[in-house]
């Protein structure tokens, strides 16, 4: 009698185990196609290389260069960060406020970049991050209507970017993909058409952002 008792106690738990192990398989079962974009997007860009495939810009692995917490402004002082941005493919660049002649034609070929790529461009966002207490100049950042402006902490910025022994992240445009990873860099003063050739493949090998 006390077996049979216990069987039936034990029924209504191992129904409740059953359906926990099955809510559990539905959410990794969802979790998994959600993924899976991205996946297929690493795995088309870093793994399936054609032969004579080259890229123009410096791949970045982006478990060699995970973002921090940028302490991030905007020019106004509101909190902001660059997850604000998420979805979308970012072109971005760092310079103090001044801004001068190689900041500002880095400021135009990320603009170019973005218009270049016909129906894809709204794929797009320009984020330039400024270091310094200079404000930037109110008229230029209209010739630049669109572009995401955030203040930051220089000494941040430089333990993030990746750069060569000789180089500065004031020389490069960098390319953030649309769930947050540091994917590519471009070499100071780039090749226009070059650049315009990398960046369509990222959105050609890519469905998301």
């Amino acid at each position: 009698m006390d077996a049979i008792e216990a069987q039936v106690n034990n029924q209504p738990n191992q129904q409740a185990d059953k359906q926990r192990r099955t809510g559990r398989l539905k959410l990794l079962l969802i979790v998994a196609i959600c993924a899976l974009p991205v996946i297929a997007s690493y795995f088309t860009y870093y793994v399936l290389k054609p032969t004579g495939r080259t890229n123009y810009g410096d791949l970045i692995d982006p478990r060699n260069a995970p973002m921090p917490d940028l302490h991030a402004t905007t020019l106004d002082g509101k909190v902001e960060s660059l997850d604000a941005y998420k979805g979308k493919w970012l072109l971005l660049q760092v310079d103090d406020g001044a801004c001068l002649a190689d900041c500002q034609a880095k400021l135009l070929e990320m603009r170019q970049q973005r218009l270049m790529q016909g129906k894809e461009m709204d794929r797009i966002e320009r984020v330039w991050l400024v270091t310094g207490d200079q404000a930037p100049n109110a008229q230029m950042l209209h010739e630049f209507d669109g572009l995401y402006v955030l203040r930051v902490d220089a000494n941040i910025v430089k333990t993030w970017l990746p750069v060569d022994r000789d180089d500065n992240a004031t020389d490069h445009i960098y390319v953030i993909d649309p769930v947050g990873n540091l994917m590519l860099r471009f070499p100071k003063n780039p090749d226009h058409a070059k650049m315009k050739k990398d960046i369509y493949k990222l959105l050609t090998a890519s469905s998301i952002g």
